[in-house]
């Protein structure tokens, strides 16, 4: 385990935050590491599950949400879901047995008001200093921004989507 854990944020409106995330807890997996990962927003089946679900002794994966609202609003359910996830997340945190803690798409959850930014900065201030806290999805706010030790901001040059290309298994979903 690594003396020193730190904070990384991936955001941006181009496409990989979430597989860079998960890349790294491969990663991890790869060298004896416990990793947990919680998906904020998601609630749906993906590829990704099915992948961590070979490494169940070293990676543990949970969805806090119910379905994907990005298109709409979200209900009370939504942020029930991740008030839950939250709250789980809280007592994974200060347990102290997981090495890499990655909270997928955490800024999407705080930009639509699933919780607050607060709720975040307070996770990043109450890790454990061996601890690796990985955040993604778009529109990361300053503040988490400032807190973190290292930024990457995924940028769209060009998109298949735009000429009506649909997520495909295994590559998108």
């Amino acid at each position: 385990m690594p003396e020193t854990g730190y904070v990384h944020v991936y955001t941006g409106n181009g496409k990989g935050k979430t597989t860079a995330a998960f890349g790294l807890a491969l990663r991890a997996a790869g060298a004896g590491l416990r990793v947990y990962i919680a998906q904020f927003v998601k609630g749906m089946a993906y590829s990704e599950l099915n992948a961590f679900a070979r490494f169940d002794d070293l990676v543990t994966i949970e969805q806090y949400g119910r379905d994907c609202f990005i298109r709409n609003e979200p209900t009370t359910e939504d942020v029930a879901a991740a008030q839950d996830g939250l709250e789980h997340v809280r007592r994974v945190i200060a347990s102290c047995a997981w090495d890499v803690v990655v909270l997928d798409e955490a800024n999407i959850a705080t930009l639509f008001g699933l919780f607050g930014v607060e709720d975040l900065l307070e996770l990043i201030d109450t890790k454990p200093p061996t601890l690796e806290l990985i955040i993604t999805g778009r529109h990361a706010d300053p503040r988490v921004i400032e807190r973190a030790d290292l930024v990457t901001e995924m940028r769209e040059v060009k998109h298949y989507y735009a000429k009506g290309v649909q997520a495909r298994a295994g590559i998108e979903s």
